[in-house]
């Protein structure tokens, strides 16, 4: 059984929710632990898994959150800077998976997070879940 903490980011806090649903919904059904931690928005989300890594507690990570599409150029910033710095975690050996919805509108949004749709929260728990396997058999195997 891994430990799990998914971080979420609550600027959306109703779409926060239906993704969280679907992540959790896989992490306990495959018999782990999970906790909770919340963030204003998805830039947030690489530091506090960094912070959270460095406490030792913690085998893998599900990163959620929604940036929708705005008038401003924010949006591209915000998308890119968000993935890179979960990608720089995970080429350093952190499993996790990416489950930041990157949309045009709130439509794509509720498709994406809803557990009963395309349930995005559900398999960004699944890839942090796969991805701890691959870091678990590859360990011994230099």
């Amino acid at each position: 059984m891994a430990n799990i903490l998914i971080v979420e980011a609550r600027f959306y806090e109703d779409m926060a929710d239906a993704l969280v649903e679907g992540a959790q919904a896989v992490l306990e059904a495959n018999g782990h632990s999970v906790a909770r931690l919340a963030v204003p928005g998805v830039l947030e989300i690489p530091p506090a898994i960094k912070f959270a890594e460095a406490s030792g507690r913690f085998d893998g990570y599900v990163a959620l959150g929604v940036v929708i599409r705005g008038e401003t150029s924010h949006y591209d910033i915000v998308c890119g800077e968000s993935a890179r710095g979960l990608m720089d975690l995970a080429m350093n050996g952190i499993a996790l998976g990416n489950g930041i919805q990157t949309v045009e509108n709130a439509e794509q949004a509720w498709a994406r997070c809803r557990k009963s749709e395309k349930d995005k929260g559900g398999g960004a728990a699944a890839a942090a879940l796969r991805l701890l396997e691959i870091k678990s058999s590859m360990q011994g195997h230099a």
